[in-house]
């Protein structure tokens, strides 16, 4: 038992104050509250604030990868290569456009895929990569562009916009990476197409929601290409509602049969103040990641690097791995901080262990270094609710904990 007053501590509320909450508001008095004015000046603000020509706002960041692949022209007979260490929409995305899913293992000691094994995995049916940005540290880029180069003269464009690209596109799944910068560039400028999440549980929040942007060096036309995804997210609609209920401009065409994934100005209007708010908030984050640091790796705890020489994390997840633990004593250790108010998880299960991936011939086997990431780990409360007084209370518990399991090697 941990002796000290037991305290409640969530694992991902939303920091919300009373400027979204006014202009979100706002928005609802306005009488727009679809997409609108708002989302359009959220997707300026984004667009500046990464410094990104352009940005797009979806209702996710499943929704914003699957339109790109769509628009890139991915499908069936296409191969896409993921991580097999990440959540399922990094996969699913793959499966809905008919394409095949191939899942590289993780490097040994290490939550993102395995760049060395990056270009065996790359044959002539390979249209692009989806890297993730796990816990909001940017992967590394020059390795997996790297890989791409290395089989360049395999690629076989199926559309025009493949033509342009001439190669693999490397599209990240940034949906835990918004701010976070790899060797001088923001996360959004760093892959071919990054796209983003401001899900309920992520660091700037819309409830639900996404974005895209793309690098600006890559030959397309960021007015056609937004243009596109307007079409796609809207029905293939030629007109979206503001323009529409214009006096006298009810007309309008549907292009091809689209899909219906937009932002609505009310989120939107969350997302605004929370931009506004999001330097603070990635200050604290990291101050929370530092004092996690403070007390639990003498003790013995691993923990993923947030900040380095030349990167800085957004901070989303604080990742730990228990040396000498296995997957029982691990879940052991979830249920005891349960006990003491403390409420963890586990970011992630890899996708070989789903059934929907063993349905689709994957096994766990097959990726054994993923496995091994999985078995230990536990992801601690990280957000900006937090105080230092919950950190601590955090750290004391779990150290607690791990010493009456025996798996404590030092004293903190």
């Amino acid at each position: 038992m941990v002796d000290q007053p037991k305290r409640n501590v969530e694992f991902s509320p939303p920091d919300i104050t009373e400027s979204e909450i006014n202009e979100v508001a706002q928005a609802l008095r306005s009488g727009w509250i679809t997409t609108g004015p708002r989302t359009k000046l959220f997707e300026k603000n984004i667009a500046q604030y990464i410094g990104a020509n352009k940005a797009v706002c979806l209702n996710s960041a499943t929704a914003a990868m699957e339109l790109t692949l769509r628009i890139l022209g991915i499908g069936p007979g296409d191969e896409v290569i993921t991580c097999a260490y990440t959540y399922t929409a990094s996969a699913s995305v793959i499966d809905h456009v008919g394409a095949k899913i191939v899942l590289v293992d993780t490097a040994p000691g290490s939550f993102e895929m395995d760049y060395s094994k990056l270009a065996d995995a790359i044959t002539e049916n390979t249209k692009a990569i989806i890297p993730v940005d796990y816990a909001g540290k940017v992967c590394d880029y020059d390795a997996i562009y790297a890989a791409v180069e290395s089989k360049k003269h395999l690629f076989k464009a199926n559309n025009d916009l493949q033509k342009l690209l001439g190669r693999v596109l490397v599209m990240a799944d940034a949906a835990h990476s918004f701010g976070a910068k790899y060797k001088g560039k923001k996360s959004g400028l760093v892959a071919d197409i990054s796209c983003f999440s401001f899900h309920a549980v992520k660091n700037l929040t819309t409830a639900e929601g996404g974005a895209i942007t793309w690098r600006g060096d890559l030959g397309f036309d960021d007015e056609e290409l937004y243009k596109l995804y307007m079409l796609y997210s809207l029905h293939g609609q030629s007109k979206d509602a503001l323009a529409k209920t214009q006096k006298g401009a009810w007309e309008y065409d549907i292009v091809f049969p689209g899909y219906k994934c937009n932002m609505t100005d009310i989120l939107a209007a969350f997302g605004l103040k929370q931009l506004e708010r999001y330097e603070g908030l990635l200050k604290r984050r990291r101050e929370i990641i530092e004092l996690y640091d403070k007390h639990l790796l003498p003790a013995g705890v691993e923990s993923l690097q947030h900040y380095g020489e030349d990167f800085a994390s957004s901070g989303h997840l604080y990742i730990t791995r228990i040396p000498g633990a296995d997957e029982g004593k691990r879940n052991k250790i979830i249920e005891a901080l349960a006990q003491e108010g403390i409420a963890s998880n586990v970011h992630y299960k890899p996708l070989p262990m789903m059934t929907a991936y063993k349905n689709l011939g994957f096994k766990i086997e097959d990726y054994p270094k993923a496995f091994a990431q999985y078995q230990n780990e536990i992801t601690l409360p990280l957000h900006t609710l937090l105080t230092n007084e919950d950190v601590e209370y955090i750290c004391r518990a779990l150290i607690n904990i791990l010493e009456g399991m025996g798996l404590c090697t030092e004293g903190s």
